[in-house]
């Protein structure tokens, strides 16, 4: 699996998606449609825009939350209704080191990620009768447009040392892929990773 590059405002585009509830659901249904069954949604898009709360970067605040946060409990909401009508499915949602620990800059996308684990979490006990699993993956440096998002030079200087390190992307899939090859009776709940090299 590779990471393809593309315009920053195509990825903004495509990221920007996740915040319409109804684009959410339209794509569930149409793979629905399709398929006739959704066994497994991944709700991964996300931003990064990290900033000093002091600078008051309030349009930052409002998309991450309405993307990392919002966009998480749409895909939610569009899949669980086929899944709880199946009795099966999976649902992962990606959250991040950042949602394990926080540093200067990074409060509210370390709170968004935060409330992913929270959301997830909430879900799981929930969904025990309906026999569908949720892990929740919190990838370190990957390497991804990620920080691409980041608005203010002096910080995305900062991250891009950091990302220095990242490792491909490939390592993401893997873990997205042993947690589906679990066999039905086995939910693997969260997985933490990072670069062997990240302090952070």
């Amino acid at each position: 699996m590779r990471c393809r590059r593309t315009r920053p405002r195509q990825r903004r585009r495509r990221r920007d998606r996740v915040t319409k509830v109804d684009q959410v659901k339209r794509l569930v249904d149409h793979a629905v449609r399709l398929h006739g069954r959704v066994d497994v949604i991944i709700n991964n898009a996300g931003l990064m825009p990290h900033s000093p709360l002091e600078r008051g970067k309030v349009e930052d605040w409002d998309r991450i939350i309405d993307v990392n946060l919002k966009g998480v409990l749409y895909g939610i909401a569009a899949a669980l209704p086929y899944m709880k009508q199946q009795k099966s499915g999976h649902v992962i949602n990606v959250s991040s080191v950042a949602g394990h620990k926080v540093n200067p800059g990074g409060a509210v996308y370390a709170a968004t990620k935060h409330g992913v684990r929270i959301i997830s979490e909430g879900l799981r006990q929930e969904l025990k009768p309906y026999n569908i699993r949720t892990t929740i993956i919190s990838p370190g440096a990957v390497a991804t447009e990620l920080p691409d998002s980041i608005t203010e030079p002096d910080v995305a200087e900062r991250v891009r040392k950091v990302y220095a390190m990242a490792i491909p992307a490939d390592s993401f899939a893997s873990m997205v892929a042993f947690a589906m090859s679990q066999p039905e009776d086995v939910d693997v709940n969260e997985i933490l990773f990072r670069p062997t090299k990240q302090e952070y």
